[in-house]
């Protein structure tokens, strides 16, 4: 493979496949699901412990996100939590019914972007797609408790079991690879199952892009939080919006990157020889 001819290639598609526009129509329907979301994950967090010990541990999460999205985050949490615990049961039923329809939408918009990545329409029909996309949602969902359980659940966890120092420094830094390493999967999956039925992607070519969007996704994370905590001013130009600016931003960026990705597989695929079909 010419990587110098694929990385070009990648780049002209940016402004041929519209990618910045595609990924700012995914950010909107990820920011329709997004709230319901976090209430639903909170709740659901509530049902067994105090949902306020997210927000003490969030700062863990300060390198990757930015700090409008910590800010949203909290302000969240801290609404579920003034319902009550006999309301926290209701939010969370109401917000997962919510989360679900918003996300499977959200789904259904990233499988678009690697349709475009790939120069392809949409083939499946009603009931398969969305069958498929409320699949890709309960999966999601379960990544992010997961993902949650890694940043905030763990350090709990260690504190209460009183684990050996070396343990514990091993756990606590050792979760991050771990976490790129279920968003490689998570990328892997779209890139294999979210294209329509006539593509089937391989998997020795999706690998590629799942683990360079990956890994850039991670890194723009924390360029992003860093810049915003140094130099951004959204409070400043955009006033008590600042925080979701910044939150909507990075949802951005992030889609950008996931398709991105799709079309580093396209163009590889192209590269060794294997064209659409």
């Amino acid at each position: 493979m010419n990587w110098k001819s694929i990385i070009l290639a990648v780049y002209h598609s940016l402004d041929d496949d519209r990618v910045l526009a595609v990924a700012a129509g995914v950010t909107f329907y990820a920011l329709l699901a997004i709230f319901p979301a976090i209430g639903a994950l909170v709740s659901l967090y509530g049902l067994f412990a105090d949902p306020l010990a997210i927000r003490d541990t969030m700062s863990a999460m300060s390198t990757m996100l930015p700090g409008g999205a910590l800010d949203i985050v909290g302000e969240q949490i801290q609404r579920v939590s003034a319902a009550g615990s006999g309301k926290l049961s209701v939010t969370f039923v109401s917000g997962l019914a919510i989360a679900l329809w918003g996300a499977n939408a959200g789904i259904k918009a990233l499988f678009d972007a690697v349709n475009v990545a790939y120069g392809k329409k949409e083939e499946r029909g009603f009931l398969k797609l969305n069958l498929i996309s409320l699949t890709f949602t309960l999966v999601g969902i379960v990544l992010a408790l997961t993902i949650l359980g890694g940043v905030v659940i763990l350090p709990h966890a260690i504190t209460y079991l009183g684990l050996d120092s070396s343990i514990d420094i091993a756990l606590r830094y050792g979760r991050w690879p771990i976490i790129w390493l279920i968003v490689a999967l998570a990328f892997s999956l779209l890139y294999r199952f979210g294209p329509t039925d006539s593509l089937n992607p391989k998997w020795k070519w999706i690998t590629w892009g799942s683990a360079i969007a990956s890994l850039l996704w991670l890194l723009a994370s924390i360029l992003f939080s860093w810049y915003t905590a140094n130099f951004g001013s959204y409070n400043e130009t955009y006033g008590s919006l600042g925080a979701a600016i910044g939150f909507m931003t990075w949802l951005w960026l992030s889609a950008t990157v996931i398709i991105v990705g799709a079309e580093i597989n396209s163009e590889i695929e192209q590269a060794v020889g294997e064209p659409h079909a």
